[in-house]
């Protein structure tokens, strides 16, 4: 996992930063301020740099653009002059915390590229008419399940970094993962918990055979373009009989995630008994997703005001009780959601706490106030005198909090 840190960056001359570069520090002469880094995203930043004097700045190459070519700029070596190191850790158990962290997520941004890798592979036969088996998840189903026993908050961490240009994978991905979650906080076995991962996967699986200009619009529906995107899940009736070994589990996450309790959902307009529990939370899930992820026609919202949507679709729609163990189960707070602590800044749910929901570890790096990034500081609320004020939606800022989740 790469955080924004100091130590990593490299000193450069202003006259050779470009957009893009995420720069951890400037120095006009002698004097160093960490409270701007952040990514250069404009022109107008970079004259703003100019106007002020700064001559140099520190850049971090692990946080910057990946087409900028590191190997032209000239670099400044440096003594005395470092920037600032950031505060220390409050407690050593926090610091030992966050070292584990770091293992979890690196190894959890494996397992996603993975499943995305895997997603990708299932759409590409789908799309072709091409037989595959349920064995060619075994492995990254069973390394999904181990990471939500030994390690729910890295996975969920990882799974929360987006881009609208790979929303069909990552949604799966998603899906699979809070699925998986979900189903374990219910007391599903492993067997279960593995055909629930499956039918995340595969849950959008009709799309392959949606109109890419239906599919990819930026705005929203018409009426009868609306009616062509639900044949996606008839689509998907057809393309899972390609797939050997399905479970009943997995093939009713997949066919079920758009039916509705009062019997107005599709394809079939199932209702009432006639959706079983885990068509009932795949149903969760997938809305729960879809709202809080960014798209090119709409921007994410918080959690807490998903939740408040879900819950104003029970009875009707959604199982009022699997809704409220769904809240219980991500918690009030979930992590990678955005939070406004006490003190004003900006901060991002690292680590729950399960006994205490609203007192998360947390990772500050923005003044809502001032408006700038600030020195990146993980808090243990539960040990600190600092509280969260409100759920921030990602939308409320003109700079992208996947830079921040690494």
């Amino acid at each position: 996992m790469h955080k924004h840190s100091p130590e990593s960056s490299i000193k450069v001359q202003i006259s050779e930063i470009s957009i893009g570069m995420f720069v951890t520090g400037i120095e006009n002469n002698t004097r160093i301020n960490l409270t701007n880094a952040g990514r250069v995203s404009s022109e107008a930043g970079i004259q703003s740099l100019l106007k002020n004097n700064i001559k140099f700045v520190w850049v971090d190459e692990g946080l910057s653009d990946s087409k900028i070519d590191f190997s032209t700029l000239t670099t400044i070596a440096t003594e005395d002059s470092q920037p600032a190191k950031p505060i220390a850790e409050s407690t050593q158990s926090l610091r030992n915390r966050r070292k584990n962290n770091v293992k979890g997520t690196t190894a959890a941004r494996s397992l996603v590229e993975e499943a995305k890798g895997i997603a990708s592979k299932v759409i590409n036969k789908a799309f072709d008419g091409q037989a595959f088996s349920v064995d060619e998840f075994d492995a990254w189903a069973d390394d999904l399940i181990s990471f939500t026993l030994t390690d729910k908050d890295a996975i969920r961490l990882v799974s929360a970094l987006r881009s609208k240009d790979e929303y069909l994978l990552e949604h799966s991905v998603s899906v699979s993962t809070l699925l998986v979650t979900f189903a374990r906080y219910l007391g599903y076995s492993e067997a279960e918990l593995k055909q629930f991962a499956i039918g995340g996967i595969i849950h959008d699986i009709g799309k392959v055979k949606v109109d890419d200009k239906v599919l990819h619009k930026p705005a929203k529906l018409t009426a009868e373009e609306f009616e062509h995107m639900k044949m996606h899940q008839t689509y998907a009736l057809d393309l899972i009989k390609n797939i050997k070994g399905l479970s009943v589990i997995s093939r009713d996450v997949c066919l079920m995630h758009h039916e509705k309790l009062d019997g107005n959902g599709y394809p079939k307009g199932l209702a009432g008994d006639q959706l079983p529990v885990h068509g009932r939370m795949s149903s969760i899930v997938d809305i729960f997703d879809a709202l809080t992820a960014d798209r090119v026609y709409k921007k994410s919202m918080s959690p807490q005001e998903a939740f408040k949507i879900l819950l104003g679709m029970t009875p009707n729609h959604l199982d009022s009780n699997l809704v409220y163990q769904f809240i219980n189960c991500l918690g009030v707070y979930p992590v990678a959601s955005l939070v406004e602590l006490s003190n004003g800044r900006a901060a991002i749910v690292w680590e729950s706490n399960q006994k205490h929901s609203k007192k998360p570890i947390v990772k500050s790096f923005y003044s809502i106030k001032h408006k700038h990034f600030t020195e990146i500081e993980f808090k243990d609320l539960a040990k600190s005198d600092l509280t969260i004020v409100r759920a921030i939606s990602p939308s409320e800022f003109d700079f992208d909090i996947n830079d921040f989740i690494h």
